[in-house]
């Protein structure tokens, strides 16, 4: 490596991933060159080696432990993929069975999980709500918070999946003020996460099992990113040596922003918004807006930060959006006939198509769970409940890592020199 000022050049070790881009190892750097590197948001460095997911940008691919994930989508059910990510293969069928029996005997919480709803405003946003029931859940299991316990850390793992679905309906359920759905364990993760939510005690609930089978989706399509803001948030909590659920609420409130988790929020927002403005009709003026930098539109669940082409779980929940809207008699509904209407202009014009703004993930697993019935404040909520079993993969992933060390990132300072500090009165 040479430098502009001319110091002396050094040598950087490179080095080659199974798949994907090569790393300049730049460990050494400051210690024989007295230089950190700058690169805000991380976008150019590899901060871990991971054997877990891998994305490919311009070739709009997703593999998980190398499968792609058109085929675990097609071919797996959520809790199959919780297992690959967890361990690397996927489950043959004892394996399975004897996974799908652990997640399912722990899926009960504490009955005073309840206490800590109650402490919140029934109008407080879910993921305010997440964000503490998560971190309670440290408070109430002592013995596996040893994380250099690899045991400790698969019973973390267990319990973390097995209660997300619970505490996610619990608050659904507290902020409508319907009394909470106890688990059931004759269902499917799925099907009794779509009981916990929309049962009520006046009669039997069955699952559909069209709504069963897009909601398993939708947490196979979100369950591990790379090293995404959130995933990088856990990895870096979880660096300090945290306690596992405290790390899961760090990415808990990571996710909870616009920018990330929050993006199928906003895009719901968005198709109400044009809704008020008019509908269909005003479709074509909204998209002229969009095209004008000036305007301040924004076109969201279009387009992808990673992905320079198709998003390859867009197109597997575009065929799921389908078979739910025709399942539940919603083709015609006026707020997903206005989503049609945008997905066709993104797709035939020209401007969207030659700066690849598809319509991402984000895009149609919003309109589906509208369709659900799902409210839309609880859909990053839905979010973090997937997410999480690719969180709890990578801090277990970190802590095994020999390498592994305490985050501490570098700064390029700016700020004023040393100075000396003046009496108030020569102020």
């Amino acid at each position: 490596m040479s430098f502009s000022d001319g110091s002396p050049s050094m040598e950087l070790p490179i080095y080659k991933g199974s798949v994907g881009p090569d790393v300049i190892d730049i460990r050494k750097l400051y210690a024989q060159s007295g230089k950190f590197t700058y690169d805000p948001g991380f976008l150019s460095t590899a901060s871990c080696n991971s054997k877990i997911t891998y994305i490919d940008g311009d070739k709009g691919e997703l593999l998980y432990r190398g499968y792609p994930i058109e085929q675990l989508a097609t071919n797996c059910d959520f809790l199959e993929t919780c297992y690959l990510l967890l361990n690397g293969e996927l489950p043959n069928q004892k394996e399975k069975e004897d996974f799908v029996a652990r997640v399912t005997n722990h899926t009960m919480v504490n009955e005073q999980m309840q206490f800590f709803l109650r402490g919140f405003r029934r109008d407080a946003h879910p993921m305010a709500v997440m964000t503490g029931l998560v971190g309670a859940l440290s408070a109430f299991y002592h013995d596996s918070t040893d994380i250099n316990n690899p045991e400790h850390r698969k019973i973390a793992a267990i319990r973390l999946i097995a209660k997300m679905p619970t505490l996610v309906a619990m608050a659904y359920k507290y902020s409508i003020g319907q009394p909470f759905v106890y688990p059931k364990n004759d269902l499917s993760y799925s099907g009794n996460f779509l009981r916990m939510m929309f049962a009520t005690p006046c009669e039997e609930y069955k699952p559909n099992p069209v709504l069963e089978r897009a909601l398993d989706r939708i947490f196979i399509l979100h369950a591990d990113h790379e090293q995404n803001a959130s995933t990088s948030t856990v990895r870096l909590c979880g660096s300090s040596g945290t306690n596992p659920f405290a790390a899961i609420a760090a990415g808990v409130a990571c996710l909870w922003g616009p920018a990330h988790g929050g993006a199928n929020e906003a895009c719901l927002n968005m198709l109400e918004d044009i809704q008020a403005m008019g509908g269909i009709s005003k479709v074509g003026e909204f998209m002229e807006k969009v095209k004008d930098k000036n305007s301040g539109v924004r076109l969201m669940g279009f387009g992808h930060r990673v992905y320079k082409n198709y998003d390859p779980r867009a197109k597997l929940m575009q065929e799921t959006c389908n078979e739910v809207l025709a399942e539940l008699g919603l083709e015609n509904d006026p707020l997903f006939a206005l989503a049609k209407k945008l997905e066709q202009i993104a797709l035939e014009d020209d401007y969207f198509v030659q700066r690849k703004l598809y319509p991402n993930v984000d895009f149609y697993s919003g309109i589906v769970q509208r369709a659900i019935g799902i409210p839309v404040q609880l859909f990053t909520a839905i979010f973090a409940l997937a997410r999480t079993v690719g969180w709890i993969a990578q801090l277990d992933e970190m802590i095994g890592d020999p390498e592994y060390k305490i985050g501490r990132p570098r700064q390029l300072f700016v700020g004023a020199e040393k100075r000396d500090v003046k009496p108030i009165s020569a102020r």
